[in-house]
Formats: structure tokens, C-alpha cells, sequence
């Protein structure tokens, strides 16, 4: 259980450093929905894997509430948050709904650049 949370909070603090929104009260944020995550997961270790994009859509809807939309989708002119698909499932990756395309996994905004 702690790998799979583990785990998720590096993917997730990996998109928030390629995106420049790794201070610390947003990682708190990040520390704050992995402490509500290890209790669901706790309630159900099957889910272990559904448990990055759950993480990735929590620091999403935080940073919705604080800081507005993240991540931005680079794809697009029009400034548009990427959703996370599948919203519970393995695997997860930013999409940009406008286009339907996949950009990255969660976890793999870095390997866009900028």
C-alpha cells in the first residue's frame, strides 16, 4: 500500500516540477490529498492501482479551488486545463478534451519540455 501511494505522489510531484507549481504550500496541497488517498486505499487495497489519477485529479480540484486551472493543456490556443482519463482506472494519462488526444501520462508532463 505505501509503494502505490508512494508512487502516485512522485508522478504527481513530477508534473507539478514540470509545470512550476511545486512550492510549498502546493505540495502541501499535494501532502494533504495523499493523506485522504492512503485512507481510501486503505478501505479498499484492491484499488491500489486507480490511485495516481485519483491523486492527480485531487491536486487538480485543489489547485482549482487556490490557484485556478493546472495543468494548462499545451496542445491548444485557447487556455484550457488537461483532464485526467481514466477517471477511475490504471494507467492514467492527461488528455485534452478539446482534441481527444492523450498528452502524457500522469507522471510524464516533463518529458513535453516547458
Amino acid at each position: 500500500m505505501e509503494a502505490a501511494l508512494h508512487d502516485a505522489r512522485a508522478r504527481v510531484l513530477a508534473d507539478m516540477k514540470a509545470r512550476d507549481v511545486a512550492d510549498a504550500e502546493i505540495v502541501s496541497l499535494l501532502e494533504d490529498a495523499l493523506s485522504k488517498r492512503r485512507w481510501w486505499l486503505e478501505q479498499w487495497p484492491q484499488g491500489a492501482e486507480f490511485v495516481p489519477g485519483l491523486l492527480a485529479q485531487d491536486v487538480q480540484d485543489a489547485l482549482l479551488e487556490t490557484h485556478g486551472r493546472w495543468p494548462l493543456c499545451p496542445l491548444c490556443d485557447d487556455p484550457h486545463a488537461l483532464a485526467v482519463e481514466p477517471e477511475l482506472g490504471a494507467d492514467p494519462h492527461w488528455v485534452c478534451e478539446v482534441r481527444g488526444e492523450a498528452v502524457a501520462s500522469v507522471g510524464a508532463l516533463g518529458a513535453l519540455g516547458g
